[in-house]
């Protein structure tokens, strides 16, 4: 994947609602569909909760992918997607390789997995380092090898199959001499001596080298074949095919294959970078999520490691930001909540309006570009406005979201009263939720001066469900704030009918906030709020001008 194809994720906050997800999507629609030169990918950093499962079903949707984690990882960077060569391959071979593509590393690969390298200094110093005779017969090289390497013909004999035994050896000297030294299965390097040939294949060579162009005599190729001796012609000099000939032996006799050094497309830069300066190697394989090779990077590829792009959609505060945020480059913020604690190096595109629903910002912009809005989508997003605002009775509900709404409802071909029904019905049916798991399923942290703090909140038009839900989580919210590392926590449980809240707390000075700013007396550990039903104008405000005063 190249720079230009990487896409700008869409991405709402921690413990995503409906209006996260939907927003995610519709924006990400809407961006693709204005823009020519981007990409752009709805993606989440929580779970889906049962509402918004319901609302993605229902309206044919496909859930956006998960990511925890935006820090810039190795699939960031420019990968050379340089293909693995096989062990058979000879060290000549692979060095004009590595010359050519400019890389003093390559991968052997079996099929699509890593089996080894080979550097430039492996070959190199097998090179300068080999002097036994037989290391040709001890690494099992190809004929094929040796014939490419001297750019040779196979004359007599087959050129499949490896030489096997014997050494290596050049033909000087007379017959008699020659007597002396060859052996049965050698191989014999030598030049347009009838003699010379005739004796090294009747001693028993397993093959013959005549170098420098030479014809060979049909009478000395026909008793090699009765011999079962191969005959390879060279255009080179003896000494240059002495030279060349050990290059023809297979890199999988030298590759290295103990503690390989390999990063995966999934590791982050930062984890990285301390194996990479411990270590001599300028380039490391990278595997990729189905454990095969991928390709390589190399040390000055982290100069061009490109961070991960971000619009964010229905937050613009950093606690409830996917993690490693400071490490990813924001391009645009769309919201609807109070301005937060999220910073960027440089100016963004950034809208803010104080409406029910950040769907209903989305939705009037693909009306400012004149896009349509297809039925599913309208479905999504009608359901995002619904669940924000509770079907339009949420003090942060504004004529521009029953307009949107009413509008995008009627190109869905849904009843929105029907439709909010079955939504808060599927959403408050959490029996096979765990305590924690509905304390966070519509959960959001803050940062109040020098406090953070959580506020959750859990929306039926079931008193009865409602206080089901109070029984099973109350016990747990010491833990929950002790786990998320907060000062205070509050759950929301909502009566959407009855547009009122049963505020559950711990924590700190949690009590005496909400009695000082909402005038209600609490008592063990809750405080029931007639008409407060929104976290963000409501509680929210409330508590954090209880807490700065």
């Amino acid at each position: 994947m190249s720079k230009s194809d990487r896409p700008t994720y869409v991405i709402g906050h921690k413990n995503p609602d409906t209006d996260a997800i939907a927003a995610s999507i519709a924006y990400a629609n809407l961006k693709n569909l204005t823009s020519s030169e981007h990409t752009y990918q709805a993606m989440r950093c929580g779970n889906i909760s049962l509402e918004t499962q319901y609302v993605l079903d229902r309206f044919n949707i496909k859930a956006p992918k998960f990511i925890g984690d935006v820090r810039t990882q190795v699939r960031d960077m420019e990968i050379k997607t340089l293909p693995g060569i096989s062990r058979e391959m000879s060290l000549k071979e692979a060095w004009h390789i590595m010359k050519e593509n400019n890389v003093v590393t390559l991968c052997i690969t079996e099929g699509r997995d890593l089996k080894g390298i080979i550097t430039t200094s492996d070959i190199v110093e097998t090179n300068m380092a080999i002097f036994e005779s037989d290391m040709l017969s001890k690494t099992n090289t190809s004929y094929i090898n040796i014939v490419q390497t001297i750019d040779g013909t196979m004359i007599t004999g087959e050129v499949a199959g490896a030489f096997e035994t014997g050494k290596t050896l050049i033909g000087a000297g007379n017959a008699e001499q020659l007597e002396e030294f060859i052996e049965d299965g050698d191989m014999v390097l030598l030049g347009n001596r009838y003699e010379a040939q005739l004796c090294s294949i009747e001693m028993g060579a397993s093959c013959i080298i005549v170098c420098g162009s030479h014809n060979v005599s049909p009478s000395i190729q026909k008793i090699a074949e009765e011999k079962n001796c191969r005959i390879i012609t060279s255009p080179y000099d003896t000494f240059t095919v002495a030279r060349l000939i050990n290059m023809s032996m297979p890199v999988g006799s030298f590759m290295k294959v103990n503690n390989l050094i390999s990063f995966k497309v999934d590791d982050y830069i930062e984890d990285i970078q301390p194996v990479m300066a411990q270590t001599r190697h300028r380039y490391f394989p990278v595997i990729d999520s189905n454990g095969h090779y991928a390709g390589m990077v190399s040390r000055r590829n982290f100069l061009g490691a490109e961070k991960k792009k971000l619009i964010l959609v229905d937050h613009n505060e950093k606690a409830q930001a996917v993690q490693g945020l400071e490490a990813a480059e924001i391009r645009e913020i769309i919201d609807h909540h109070r301005l937060g604690t999220i910073t960027t190096g440089k100016p963004i595109f950034f809208r803010n309006q104080p409406l029910g629903s950040t769907s209903t910002i989305i939705y009037n912009m693909y009306q400012e570009n004149g896009i349509e809005i297809e039925p599913d989508m309208a479905g999504l997003m009608v359901s995002a406005i619904i669940s924000d605002t509770l079907l339009y009775r949420s003090p942060t509900c504004t004529e521009i979201d029953k307009r949107a709404g009413a509008a995008l409802a009627k190109i869905a071909g849904v009843n929105e009263e029907e439709l909010a029904k079955e939504m808060f019905s599927a959403g408050s049916n959490l029996g096979s939720k765990t305590p924690t798991e509905i304390i966070h399923q519509d959960f959001k942290k803050f940062s109040v001066g020098e406090s953070t703090i959580g506020i959750g909140q859990i929306s039926s038009m079931d008193v009865n469900e409602l206080h089901i839900i109070r029984e099973r989580i109350e016990p747990e919210l010491e833990k929950a704030l002790n786990d998320d590392k907060l000062d205070m926590i509050f759950v929301m449980l909502t009566n959407i009918m009855k547009e009122s809240s049963e505020v559950l707390f711990f924590g700190g000075n949690a009590e005496r906030i909400l009695e000082r700013g909402f005038g209600t007396p609490a008592r063990n550990g809750h405080i029931t709020l007639n008409g407060v039903v929104s976290r963000k104008k409501q509680m929210l405000p409330t508590i954090t001008s209880a807490l700065e005063n």
